[in-house]
Formats: structure tokens, sequence, C-alpha cells
């Protein structure tokens, strides 16, 4: 993350009110407001849209509170997928990504189709704060010593690993890779990591898996958009020296 963000005076203003953490939105329109109701700083955890009733809303809901330096976002893998088709790359066609740009193609969302693409390119893939790792779909200990590379370019495997999270090398019924957890017991001990992408909760809360290593993984994603429902978490103010 670039530093002279967090150099911002609002920024720090906001971070010392603390954090909160919100999951997977999916496009949960009404949801999001409710989690973004805060004064504390946002940090989502990627996959604003697909899936739920307004993807174009819950965009630039997203905008409005980076606009006012209260919040970041970082890049799911849906949220690449879209940016990727504005590109206009290549891209494998489904119909959440079809109701998503059929939703920015309206006239009263032209707005935000402008400024998807920018903001989309400037997401992270990661974020740490602290002994305090923020990603959409996986972590490795890499993580801790490079910065995340550009979010729609071509897949490194660091980059793969935050969107995607971890897999085999075996196929779901779905057509979609298998994801395993091995990569919780390779978290620091000490740090914990904060996650969506993977639906791990059983209860609608969020999950906290403990690895081998000390370190700890939460998993946020409790189904907004797929019928479930939004969950974040909050926490208290980070050091801002560094």
């Amino acid at each position: 993350m670039d530093k002279g963000f967090f150099l911002d005076e609002n920024v720090k203003k906001a971070m010392r009110k603390g954090l909160r953490v919100v999951g997977d939105v999916h496009g949960d329109l009404d949801a999001f407001r409710h989690a973004v109701a805060t004064e504390r700083f946002i940090i989502q955890l990627g996959d604003l849209v697909d899936y739920g009733p307004d993807s174009a809303g819950v965009l630039r809901l997203m905008m409005e509170v980076m606009q006012q330096k209260r919040g970041l976002f970082l890049i799911g893998n849906h949220d690449r997928k879209l940016g990727r088709a504005l590109l206009g790359r290549k891209v494998r066609p489904d119909p959440p990504l079809e109701a998503t740009l059929s939703q920015l193609a309206l006239p009263e969302n032209a707005d935000i189709a402008r400024a998807a693409l920018s903001c989309l390119e400037s997401a992270p893939a990661w974020l740490v704060l602290d002994r305090k790792i923020f990603v959409h779909g996986a972590f490795d200990v890499r993580m801790l010593m490079e910065p995340p590379p550009p979010p729609l370019e071509r897949v490194t495997f660091l980059l793969s690993r935050a969107l995607f999270g971890e897999t085999t090398n075996r196929m779901q019924k779905d057509g979609y890779p298998e994801r395993c957890l091995n990569w919780v017991n390779h978290i620091p001990g000490g740090y914990t990591v904060y996650c969506g992408h993977d639906q791990r909760s059983t209860n609608g809360c969020p999950l906290t898996i403990s690895g081998r290593a000390g370190g700890q993984a939460i998993f946020t994603d409790t189904g907004a958009g797929k019928g479930g429902h939004l969950a974040w978490l909050d926490l208290p103010p980070v050091s801002m020296e560094n």
C-alpha cells in the first residue's frame, strides 16, 4: 500500500477511530449501507460486485467512502473479472458478471461506469497493518515482504493466492478448482489474516481458524448477495507510525 495514502491527515483521523473490516458484499447495497455507517475506517475485503441486486450502487457507495478518505477496498476475484471485462479483455462469461455489466450500462449509472475501471485498477490485493493482514482469498508469507502487483494485469503467484485462495489439483463438480486451507498453518505467530472469498462459516458469523505456526485466519464471507447476510468486524486503532 502506498505510504503516502496513510500519511493523509484525513485518513489518519479516520483510522484513529478504529477499523471496520467488511466481508464480501456481492451487490447487497442495503447491507453495505449499514456497514459503512460508522466513524471507523472501512477496509472492505473484496468482491463488491455480482450476484446481489445492486452492484453498481455498491460501487458508487464504495467510491464515496474512498473520496471521503475513510475507507478502501481490496481487489477480489469478481472485482478483477469486472475490471478485465471493462478493459475489453477476454473473460469467462457468467450470469452474475453479465448482470453487473448490464447495471453499469444503464443511463443512471453512467457516472459509475466511467469511474469504475480506475477504481478497480488502483485497488490493492493485500494490506498489512501491524500484525494484521487483509486479503480477499488467502495469505502467503511473502505478502509481508512484497508490495501488491497491479490487480488487473498478469496473474502472479501471489496475486493468484490473494484473489483465489490456495487450490488443490482437483476440480469440483461446479467446474471450479477445489480450495484448501493449508495456508492458515503458515501464518506467523501473533499475526491475524482477515479474508473473505470462502464462505466457511456454518452459523452466519465470521469463523476463526488457528494455524500450527501460531497465527490465525478470520473468514468474513457469510453469504451476502447469495442468500446470506453481510458480516463485519470492528477492530481497535492501529499504529500509524510506519
